[in-house]
């Protein structure tokens, strides 16, 4: 498929910048893909449409504190990083942006007594690089870490007052981070978590849905753009991923018994499913590239619930491939209409 069959066009003042006051406040699109028909409601309404017995598969991973600012050392030029991986301790496979001229050997300080050292130029901008600090991995984080936004949020705030910019960064700690998550490890938000809070929580509970906990730390790969002109042509990077052996079994036997639906809440959520239907359902975690595309079928994932993603991602594939690219066209066409908003801090949809 052309890589153009993803692409669409976004007035700029439907980027959201900032989340909405209460997270389930956000609007909800729900689209029936045998009746190719959508529904406008709000996220606290999700209680009373999904049924009793469905499963939802929610992602547990935490957002950390992985942008990072420092000054390379004998130079002086200031170098921003951006924490993808940790393969040590102190070892992490990061994205480093203005790293002309970084090679191995290379220091970059944060503090007189917080550097880092480049190992290895794995290319594409991304280094292998290893910390040395004082204290712990996290209170080091706590002094030179912020929040990873994704660059289209921190384009739009350029603009606004440095008292509103402020106000926006702490909010951010909160609101960029979902009500569950409690595996540290991601650098970007499994964003349609981010619509759950406490009172939508407990009345899915009281209907009889249950929650079934799993990990996928999320990368930048998840959310760049495609740029091979055919999609077939593009490659994953791969991400570590763990469905544990409780929501493991209880997934199989809902997908068995055909009691109720299987519904991943985020596309991080159904890549996690889709990987492990594909392997047999393996005990303990895996590493995953899968790419799901149109024409791809789907296993184990019979609902979703997601955001509005960017033109030529991934995501926004894995949306078409589950959905069907030509109703996915309508859906975004209508809620580009109806001034919904998008991406990370955006609206949500849910597609059964």
């Amino acid at each position: 498929m052309n890589l153009d069959e993803f692409d669409y066009p976004l007035p700029l003042e439907l980027i959201a910048d900032r989340p909405v006051p209460a997270r389930s406040e956000s609007r909800l699109l729900v689209v029936s893909r045998a009746a190719a028909t959508l529904e406008h409601r709000v996220f606290r309404d999700l209680p009373e449409i999904l049924y009793r017995n469905d499963l939802l598969v929610i992602n547990r991973s935490k957002v950390i504190p992985a942008r990072l600012l420092g000054t390379k050392r004998g130079g002086g030029a200031r170098i921003e990083i951006l924490l993808l991986e940790r393969r040590k301790e102190l070892l992490w496979e990061c994205i480093a942006q203005r790293a002309i001229r970084l090679s191995a050997g290379t220091v970059i300080a944060f503090s007189e007594r917080d550097v880092c050292v480049v190992r290895e130029a794995l290319g594409e901008g991304r280094f292998v690089l290893e910390f040395q600090i004082r204290g712990t991995w996290e209170e080091f984080l706590a002094r030179h870490g912020s929040t990873p936004l994704p660059p289209y949020i921190l384009k739009k705030r350029e603009t606004l007052p440095e008292a509103e910019r402020a106000a926006l960064e702490s909010l951010d700690k909160e609101r960029y981070q979902t009500r569950y998550a409690v595996e540290p490890g991601s650098a970007a938000a499994p964003t349609a978590g981010l619509h759950f809070d406490e009172s939508v929580l407990e009345a899915l509970k009281r209907g009889g849905i249950e929650s079934a906990p799993i990990v996928l730390h999320v990368g930048l790969d998840t959310f760049s753009p495609v740029t091979a002109e055919r999609v077939e042509d593009h490659v994953m990077k791969s991400e570590w991923c763990d469905i544990p052996p409780d929501s493991l079994n209880r997934i199989v036997e809902k997908l068995d018994s055909g009691s109720g639906r299987v519904v991943a809440v985020g596309t991080t959520a159904c890549r996690t499913l889709e990987s492990y239907a594909r392997a047999g359902w393996p005990e303990g975690p895996l590493r995953t590239d899968l790419f799901l595309k149109p024409g791809d079928s789907f296993l184990a994932t019979q609902a979703l619930i997601t955001n509005f993603h960017l033109p030529k991602s991934t995501l926004l594939m894995l949306v078409s491939a589950f959905m069907g690219n030509e109703l996915r066209k309508r859906i975004y066409e209508q809620a580009i209409r109806e001034e919904y908003r998008f991406y990370s801090y955006g609206d949500a949809m849910l597609i059964l």
